[in-house]
């Protein structure tokens, strides 16, 4: 039976997606008296072709419980997005596509940079679908199974960017209900965006033995909504906490044959210590991901930012080696966060400091000029354009990016006088 999601090949009996634990069974098969299915697939749609006279195909992303899911242009704004196209059998039911639209109106509210932004809930020839940011990178879940355990640093910087995507959403009133790694993006920059936003709690749910479709994935699933009760932010910490573990040992802390059984470890089987299975993490680390899984909501961290403060402090412990480069304040209303090797700030670095000499010393130059003079008794500094001289394209962006930093850094000192670069193409003409 082939994974909706990964397309793994599976046999014909699972239930689940051996490799990414997707449900394969039909909820039919699941609950039979409960569940009724449309016979009219949603169309396919093909790369070039055009979608409601306004989304151009690019191509599909992946599919999902809701349905699938591609990468758009939108022709009316010029811009990519993302397009979830929702199943007929989901959208058929008036009152939960009426909890889709009141639920976006609340995720719309968020607007954080670890948090894709949702767009639009609409309709097209029968056909219900949800617009939402593209995240050019990969979910998280592909980044474990590529890599198994996660480093430290890494899981750390993850577990802190998606706390603080919480911590927005929360204060917001917004409960996410369904965070798991498939939900997680991490863009080309190593950077986290929570995904999907607002969709669980629009589907319709009495309990596991319900409608058949549950409010959460079993895998990830707190103890409370193993039992249909009453969500709070607590749950979303529970189920980071779960997240957390397997990043740290590639594994999940709980699996089963059937969702119910899953639920039910969720509720009632304490873990099994992270360290057994990673004894190279931090005992702090494996204290902190085991409060977050507590049985009862009160044992666990009450607020995101309770949990981002412990993360911090475990962070400081960590040998300097281990831990991902800091991010820079902002240079425009977008936060711009770069993490790469120190093999690769080596290069740019020594370029930097060359560029800069030799931008002094041609501002000396201009300066014997007759041009009239800066009105300052500050020595006054020209920050010009860098150049990449390490070959590698990925790093071409900091030839402005650079020099916008030093000039941001420097024009804050009371000791000496920036030059504008337009200022300093002036002096050329």
């Amino acid at each position: 039976m082939e994974c909706p999601k990964c397309h793994f090949d599976n046999p014909d009996d699972s239930k689940f997606c051996k490799e990414c634990g997707t449900q394969v069974i039909s909820s039919e098969k699941i609950f039979p008296s409960h569940t009724k299915t449309l016979e009219t697939p949603t169309e396919e749609l093909t790369r070039g072709t055009t979608f409601a006279n306004r989304y151009e195909i690019i191509e599909e992303l992946g599919k999902g419980g809701m349905g699938k899911v591609y990468r758009v242009e939108d022709k009316k704004i010029k811009e990519e997005v993302a397009l979830k196209l929702i199943k007929p059998e989901i959208a058929s039911d008036k009152k939960t596509i009426e909890r889709f639209s009141n639920e976006l109106k609340m995720a719309r509210k968020i607007a954080h940079r670890n948090v894709g932004r949702m767009y639009h809930l609409s309709d097209h020839e029968d056909t219900h679908y949800i617009t939402m940011e593209y995240v050019p990178g990969q979910d998280l879940k592909g980044l474990i199974r590529q890599s198994g355990q996660l480093a430290i640093g890494t899981t750390i910087k993850i577990a802190k960017q998606v706390s603080e995507g919480l911590a927005e959403a929360h204060r917001l009133g917004v409960i996410h209900r369904d965070l798991k790694p498939s939900n997680i993006m991490i863009d080309r920059e190593g950077n986290a965006r929570i995904m999907d936003f607002g969709i669980a709690r629009s589907l319709k749910s009495k309990g596991l033995t319900g409608a058949g479709v549950m409010v959460g994935t079993p895998e990830y699933m707190s103890p409370e909504q193993a039992e249909a009760k009453e969500v709070d932010r607590q749950s979303d910490i529970y189920s980071l906490g779960v997240i957390l573990y397997e990043m740290v040992t590639g594994q999940l802390p709980f699996e089963g044959d059937t969702p119910l059984s899953i639920a039910m470890k969720q509720k009632g089987e304490m873990p099994r210590d992270p360290r057994e299975l990673n004894p190279q993490l931090p005992e702090d680390l494996s204290r902190l991901i085991l409060k977050c899984m507590e049985k009862e909501r009160e044992k666990r961290f009450q607020k995101a930012e309770e949990l981002l403060a412990e993360l911090d402090q475990i962070e400081k412990g960590l040998p300097s080696t281990e831990r991902e480069l800091p991010k820079r304040k902002p240079i425009t209303s977008k936060e711009i966060t770069v993490t790469f090797s120190m093999r690769k700030l080596f290069l740019p670095a020594l370029a930097l400091i060359a560029v800069a000499v030799i931008a002094i010393v041609i501002w000396q130059l201009l300066l014997q000029r007759d041009i009239p003079p800066i009105p300052t008794d500050k020595p006054s500094l020209a920050i010009m354009y860098f150049k990449n001289e390490t070959g590698e394209e990925g790093l071409d962006h900091w030839r402005s990016a650079l020099s916008q930093w030093l000039i941001t850094d420097l024009s804050q000192s009371k000791h000496i006088h920036v030059l504008p670069v337009d200022k300093v193409f002036s002096l050329f003409r």
